[in-house]
């Protein structure tokens, strides 16, 4: 057999965190909190305008869901099912396996997720679960015996601000005014201006508001800070079309680009507004 027959590993990615919750605990809180632990935002469904719910169900040939009003979009089928033990499935919307398991570690549990690609398969967001499991599952297992056990969603007004150095402005805020954030805050040059951050803004949470941090546009890079308010609506086409029809001039025509419809617009004095489609659990 030469090298250039011989099969191509799957590429591999993976993280942990340390959980101070024993396995069988963990793997609870994994499966049957789900819902609870699953960070709301404008980006992290696939359906950000329609998502209800995040549901694991139990056993070998579950489904993990994300849970809509009228249906849902399976994102896996579970292939391994061993409380406190071991968590598999195979993804139902891309080409990635994932494996987690659930390890004892000092007085908590080591909670290791693994993602693995074969030879010229697709990542269509599989390997997600790899990014959030430390940054979400982690900081859940910590408050979760004081947490309440209902979902809260996010604020209907929220505001966005665009920065010449976006991830130096939110280290600022992080440490100036105390804002915290869903997700680690970049470290280093600003992500956003060189594409590497895998979101269009850093986001904060204030109670149930976010604030999101863009980077300036060429336009605005010599102008102060832009302030932006988002605002989700119930129904964002019949939203369109009565702010069109009203005479607003619209700056990005109504499309989904992260799962999410939305539209800006400018009112009467050129300020701009982003309106997006509320969510159902959004009250």
């Amino acid at each position: 057999m030469t090298e250039q027959d011989r099969p191509v590993p799957p590429e591999m990615v993976s993280s942990e965190v340390e959980v101070g919750v024993d396995p069988d605990v963990a793997f609870t809180a994994f499966t049957e909190e789900l819902d609870l632990w699953w960070v709301r935002g404008p980006i992290n469904h696939w359906a950000g305008g329609r998502a209800a719910a995040m549901r694991c169900e139990p056993g070998v040939g579950g489904r993990l869901l994300e849970v809509y009003e009228d249906d849902a979009l399976e994102l896996g089928r579970i292939t391994a099912w061993e409380p406190g033990k071991r968590l598999a499935w195979r993804s139902s919307v891309d080409d990635v396996s994932v494996d987690i398991s659930f390890s004892p570690a000092g007085a908590g549990c080591l909670v290791r997720v693994e993602a693995s690609i074969p030879a010229g398969g697709q990542d269509r967001g599989g390997t997600a679960w790899v990014r959030v499991v430390p940054k979400w599952f982690g900081p859940w297992c910590a408050r979760r015996e004081q947490a309440p056990r209902e979902v809260r969603d996010l604020a209907r007004l929220a505001l966005a601000v665009s920065y010449a150095r976006p991830a130096a402005a939110a280290r600022w805020l992080a440490g100036t005014f105390g804002f915290t954030s869903p997700d680690p805050l970049p470290t280093g040059a600003d992500p956003l201006a060189e594409g590497s951050h895998g979101h269009p803004w850093i986001e904060f949470r204030l109670g149930d508001s976010s604030l999101m941090i863009f980077k300036l546009d060429g336009e605005q890079a010599a102008g102060p800070p832009a302030h932006v308010p988002w605002v989700y609506v119930d129904d964002v086409a019949g939203h369109y079309e009565r702010a069109r029809d009203g005479g607003a001039a619209i700056v990005t025509e109504l499309a989904s680009p992260w799962g999410l419809p939305f539209y800006v617009a400018e009112d009467l004095e050129g300020n701009r507004w982003t309106f997006a489609q509320a969510r159902p659990t959004m009250r």
